[in-house]
């Protein structure tokens, strides 16, 4: 005889299931670019030190104490298994002018930094130059997310420069303009 709770959980995942069923990815990919996000690309290494990096969208903070960001990686990432054995990666907040380095990671490529000028962190990490902003993070939890896993790292050094944000929205880059003050 099944448990009562367990039958539960079954309806409950067998109804979400119905729901969800009905979701067409284009469109709800199409409803998710009405939210204009930054771009970072996240980097780290190989086992045997050789860099590794993609482009990302999903990235937010979560916490100030400790402080915490995540992101998420597709399960068919060639980077996925670097990432999962590397414990430090680094969040390069691009700069509006680094278009061409958030092409180049979302493509891929056997050696995306082939040519590319870069640096490293204490770790070893990847930093790349020119951005808005890094912040080097350590691992500090993995979550399964349907066909990407989770990433929660705890923000171990960061550095900003003055540079304006690449901003993508409904499949386009877009510039900041200057925010203007109203009388309220």
């Amino acid at each position: 005889m099944t448990a009562p709770r367990e039958t539960g959980e079954k309806m409950a995942d067998a109804a979400h299931r119905i729901e969800t069923a009905g979701i067409d990815p284009r469109r709800l990919r199409e409803v998710l670019g009405c939210f204009a996000t930054g771009v970072v690309v996240v980097t780290t290494q190989r086992d045997d030190g050789t860099a590794v990096g993609v482009t990302v969208n999903s990235f937010n903070s979560v916490s100030l104490d400790p402080p915490l960001i995540l992101w998420s990686l597709s399960l068919k990432a060639p980077s996925l298994a670097a990432f999962r054995s590397h414990e430090y990666f680094a969040v390069n907040i691009l700069s509006e002018r680094q278009q061409d380095l958030c092409l180049r990671f979302a493509r891929p490529a056997p050696d995306k930094f082939a040519g590319l000028a870069f640096d490293r962190d204490r770790s070893g990490t990847p930093l790349l130059r020119d951005a808005a902003a890094h912040l080097v993070c350590r691992t500090f939890a993995r979550h399964p997310g349907g066909d990407h896993e989770i990433y929660v790292g705890e923000v171990v050094s960061l550095e900003s420069f003055d540079r304006a944000p690449l901003v993508f929205h409904q499949g386009g880059f877009r510039r900041l303009a200057e925010m203007i003050e109203q009388d309220g």
